[in-house]
């Protein structure tokens, strides 16, 4: 699997991420175990996780995806091969959430112990905390990285100011700044007023701004779990209506054109847009797995590249109505 290098550090990592929300409580042990293993087998060593995963699920209550992993990673002896990321910032059982010092420095020991590791490969802030100060956050992010607890810092459902803040702050009093940033993002546009609750889907200001400042975009919920293939689950109605069909329409050509399936040409399309988008997959089966990372096989001409990316745009939907 080709191999990213995260912003402008030194941590380097599989071209595309596994995802892990449901990893250790939806899907059990054994069967979490072999997923991974599928995914490493092929290549893959960048894995992404949470603090408080799945602590929404029934009999859960937080920590399970990262236990699974630590649990995983010590039986199969291979976590100096293995890039891990995790976050925190929600609030949990026996955890209130938020970024302060205190909370940082609390779930970072937490997170580590059911990794069973020394260190993780990239901490993000999962959601916003407007009622700390930016400095105090950043600082006590910092204080990790100098220990070296952490590698990389992420940010993650933040706005765009905000991550623009925070680093301008690390700049000038010499902390770590922010160079990852994981937000929502698939092929559907959102519609206007389009409302995800906490989450943040990726802008192309976000997008202009990442390459400016050399960071590393991630997308997370990028095949809308399975809204593109399965007849049982709509198009949410936060992208539903003439746009969403017309790059319906353009997804399923370019599909058709290279032999490859919708979903492989969303993951695709992506790690070649102008900047590449690293995707997290997921999958609940091997084979949803395997599909997805079929996708590195995939090819876009620049045409169908350009064809993809316009489609459902006002000038575009007006000449095909012609």
């Amino acid at each position: 699997m080709d191999i990213v290098t995260l912003g402008s550090s030194a941590v380097a990592v599989s071209a595309l991420c596994y995802g892990t929300d449901l990893i250790g409580s939806r899907i059990n042990e054994r069967d979490s175990h072999a997923l991974l293993d599928v995914f490493a087998d092929h290549g893959g060593t960048f894995i992404d996780t949470g603090n408080f995963y799945a602590s929404w699920y029934p009999g859960c209550v937080g920590g399970e995806s990262e236990s699974t992993i630590g649990r995983w990673m010590a039986a199969r002896g291979n976590r100096e091969r293995i890039a891990i990321s995790t976050k925190l910032g929600f609030d949990y059982p026996g955890c209130a959430g938020g970024l302060t010092a205190a909370e940082i420095t609390q779930e970072c020991e937490k997170s580590l112990r059911r990794l069973q590791t020394d260190h993780i490969d990239v901490y993000y802030a999962h959601r916003d905390d407007f009622d700390t100060p930016v400095e105090e956050t950043m600082e006590a992010f910092h204080g990790l990285i100098q220990a070296g607890k952490v590698h990389v810092l992420g940010a993650s459902n933040l706005w765009l100011w905000r991550v623009a803040e925070a680093n301008m702050l690390s700049s000038l009093r010499g902390f770590t700044p922010y160079s990852v940033v994981e937000q929502r993002y698939t092929y559907f546009r959102p519609r206007h007023g389009a409302d995800f609750g906490p989450q943040i889907c990726i802008t192309d200001d976000m997008k202009r701004f990442c390459t400016h400042h050399g960071m590393t975009l991630i997308a997370y919920s990028i095949l809308l779990q399975g809204a593109y293939t399965r007849s049982n689950r709509p198009v949410p109605a936060q992208f539903a209506g003439p746009e969403a069909d017309d790059r319906m329409a353009a997804l399923q050509s370019v599909a058709a054109e290279v032999g490859a399936t919708l979903n492989q040409v969303i993951i695709a399309w992506m790690r070649q847009s102008d900047p590449p988008v690293l995707p997290i997959i997921a999958g609940s089966r091997k084979e949803q797995v395997q599909e997805n990372i079929g996708a590195l096989a995939v090819t876009l001409s620049a045409e169908q590249m350009e064809r993809l990316t316009r489609a459902g745009d006002p000038d575009v939907r007006k000449a095909w109505l012609r």
